[in-house]
């Protein structure tokens, strides 16, 4: 008899008993991956052998190697980048997507996958207050996204000037060119070159001091060519502060010169789906395109992004191909009309099962939830002694500075210390957050996306950081 059945039995079971262990642990494991790079390549840089090996066996020895070297994003202290965790449902849905093994390209390839995923893209559009007849795309995060509502775009912006893209390509067709503030994301730039628009066709005009696109500015930009295709890349919730252009305002003037508004909404999106920070995103219904991740709010696994593009023709323009051996039906939605992949992860379960698990309310609490526990660990670390607040959270982002204990200590000393600081903290292992530069000093980034960071999780890490910091500024002093 065949034994494959009880090896798959076996492999699962084995996987089942890592992964809950794994989970359960998450309170008593370094948040960080403190093992370092050399030791974890002499574990798993090993022979590949001739003969196979049992998948029981694989497995042990592969969690055995990578020990150490896991950041646990899952768990309620990864406050790292905005990185979510995952929800129960989503990741036992998310695990059945690998068991069901599905190309979500074709209703007549992967039929249930793809009815799901046309379900979830109605419920995310009501959510998210977008137009309701508006295309969409789950893709693999905010990259693809913006990869996808920027080629809707570019096809809309060129047919307008009789110029066929999909047909003719860019040699000789007219230059789009993309405005943009300074605090534009590194994946909408990613974006535009893939797309072959050019990173020197970006014009990135200076934010003011609340991080957003003034508005004289740009209408003084658009009015130096007035008639020129144009891309506005606007933000909802930046990385850095979580600030949010003044929808209302700026795109009513960029339509008013014929431009086609991009909304960069990676987790600030979903304040929609909030009656309390709902006014945030006001007036962001009014663009032409929207780009979300599942990964960050929503709390699904990794990979998971939401493409929506206002003009359903564009988008499927912009991507639409056939071929002989391609059966499509009429009556049903094929994504492979609406994404750049032919070969695709049936990423709508996972999608589909945390929602349900959520609903309006649970998604609507997890926001506020997050945004609250980042307020309280940006003011009470900030209020600590040699700390200070650079951005005070409006939403679940903020900033914190670490100021060097010496009395003549220079900018760039503290810029030092807080990277200094940092590091010791993730040593420390109670919590995990990253850095960056902002308005030219060195920070440390407070972001809270998981569903599972609790008021214990905060007070547990406020005390660590506590106790970090007392403890580098007394060395310094000594």
């Amino acid at each position: 008899m065949d034994d494959s059945g009880n090896s798959l039995r076996a492999a699962l079971d084995t996987a089942f008993d890592i992964a809950t262990a794994y989970r359960a642990a998450e309170n008593d494991t370094p948040v960080a991956a403190l093992v370092p790079y050399d030791l974890l390549r002499s574990r798993l840089d090993v022979p590949l052998e001739s003969d196979g090996l049992d998948p029981v066996i694989v497995l042990q020895e592969l969690v055995a190697a990578i020990h150490g070297g896991l950041a646990n994003v899952t768990g309620g202290r990864f406050f790292g980048w905005v990185n979510g965790g995952s929800l129960p449902s989503a990741l036992a849905a998310d695990w059945l997507t690998s068991t069901w093994d599905q190309n979500a390209s074709l209703y007549t390839v992967a039929p249930a996958a793809c009815v799901v995923e046309e379900i979830v893209g109605g419920w995310l559009k009501d959510l998210l207050h977008l137009p309701v007849d508006a295309g969409f795309a789950l893709v693999t995060g905010c990259q693809m996204a913006h990869v996808t509502c920027l080629a809707a775009a570019r096809h809309s912006l060129l047919q307008r000037r009789g110029w066929n893209v999909e047909q003719d390509g860019l040699a000789g067709a007219p230059r789009i060119r993309i405005v943009a503030s300074t605090e534009l994301h590194g994946s909408a730039v990613r974006a535009v070159r893939l797309l072959g628009l050019g990173e020197k066709n970006i014009v990135a005009l200076p934010s003011d001091a609340g991080g957003q696109l003034p508005e004289a500015a740009l209408r003084a930009h658009l009015e130096t060519d007035p008639t020129a295709p144009t891309i506005l890349l606007l933000q909802a919730g930046d990385l850095n502060i979580g600030a949010f252009d003044d929808f209302q305002q700026l795109i009513p003037l960029a339509k008013s010169f014929g431009a086609w508004v991009h909304i960069d909404g990676a987790f600030g999106l979903w304040l929609a789906a909030s009656p309390n920070y709902r006014h945030l995103v006001q007036g962001a219904e009014q663009a032409d395109s929207w780009a979300a991740d599942g990964h960050k709010w929503l709390n699904v696994p990794y990979d998971c992004g939401y493409a929506f593009v206002r003009d359903a023709v564009a988008h499927r323009a912009a991507f639409s191909h056939r071929a002989a051996y391609v059966t499509a039906e009429d009556f049903a939605r094929d994504p492979i009309d609406w994404t750049p992949e032919s070969s695709r992860r049936a990423r709508g379960f996972s999608t589909y099962a945390a929602l349900r698990e959520l609903g309006r309310s649970g998604v609507a609490a997890l926001i506020d939830r997050c945004c609250h526990h980042a307020h309280r660990l940006a003011v009470r670390i900030g209020s600590l002694p040699g700390a200070q607040i650079v951005s005070e959270p409006q939403i679940n982002q903020g900033l914190v500075r670490f100021l060097h204990p010496s009395a003549n200590a220079t900018e760039l000393d503290h810029d030092a210390f807080t990277d200094h600081v940092t590091a010791m903290i993730l040593a420390d292992g109670e919590a995990l957050f990253s850095n960056t530069t902002w308005r030219e000093r060195r920070a440390m980034r407070i972001s809270v996306c998981n569903w599972q960071t609790s008021p214990e999780d905060v007070e547990r890490t406020l005390h660590s950081v506590a106790a970090v910091l007392a403890q580098e500024r007394d060395s310094f002093l000594e």
